[in-house]
């Protein structure tokens, strides 16, 4: 089974809506998942609500010490590809998810605030030595010398030093339409499957499977 925990330290970067769309593209890619809810918000728990039980599963794991338990026995279970989303301001849920993942991900807006908190996350995956990437969420479409600036504060110049880890090459952009799916139990790859939402979260997902060996084809309930 392989882990990805998204992290950030500060509240409405997107983590949720990161962990949910790249559940369920993961498995209409074929794999079996699963979300770990780690927020005493349970928002992700509550998306499932509105789903009226359909796949991906959302396990609800709010104790640090519930995590460890509860990701050895999706393992059990045959999940391919757990997706911890972890709470803000949680310094200690933080490290048990950083030392589950096999990638990080921090989501983080084109913000000064947001991208100084990121540095916090990017700190934390230094310490744990694990892999991760910043995923942009929220900016404008277009806005090149806005992100050219970003780039340059979390990856480095010559001139001024990094956070010390990498920059996502897929962001996920300001758009209606991962608000409106969310509210529908759905997300952007259900709601409007050929809309640049949709788009976005497929590319996103076709470079994860570059960066990390996840399993595919043995989505739950159905031969592999």
């Amino acid at each position: 089974m392989r882990t990805i925990s998204i992290i950030s330290q500060k509240g409405g970067a997107g983590k949720t809506t990161l962990a949910l769309n790249l559940a369920v593209v993961a498995r209409s890619a074929g794999c079996s998942v699963a979300i770990f809810d780690t927020d005493p918000q349970a928002s992700a728990y509550q998306w499932s609500t509105w789903r009226d039980g359909d796949e991906p599963p959302v396990i609800d794991c709010g104790s640090p010490t519930l995590l460890p338990v509860k990701l050895k026995q999706a393992a059990k279970d045959g999940v391919d590809l757990a997706i911890i989303d972890t709470p803000p301001h949680a310094d200690i849920m933080a490290r048990e998810a950083a030392k589950a993942a096999d990638l990080m991900l921090i989501p983080c807006k084109p913000q000064a605030f947001d991208i100084a908190s990121a540095q916090t996350s990017a700190e934390l995956a230094r310490s744990s030595r694990k892999d991760a990437f910043v995923v942009l969420m929220g900016g404008p479409q277009r806005a090149a010398v806005v992100y050219s600036d970003v780039a340059d504060v979390i990856e480095g110049t010559d001139e001024m030093e990094g956070m010390g880890v990498a920059l996502a090459p897929v962001m996920l952009t300001q758009r209606a339409a991962y608000h409106h799916s969310i509210a529908q139990g759905q997300t952007v790859t259900e709601f409007e499957p050929d809309g640049k939402a949709a788009e976005e979260v497929n590319n996103l997902w076709n470079w994860l499977t570059t960066v990390i060996d996840i399993p595919l084809g043995h989505t739950k309930g159905e031969n592999a």
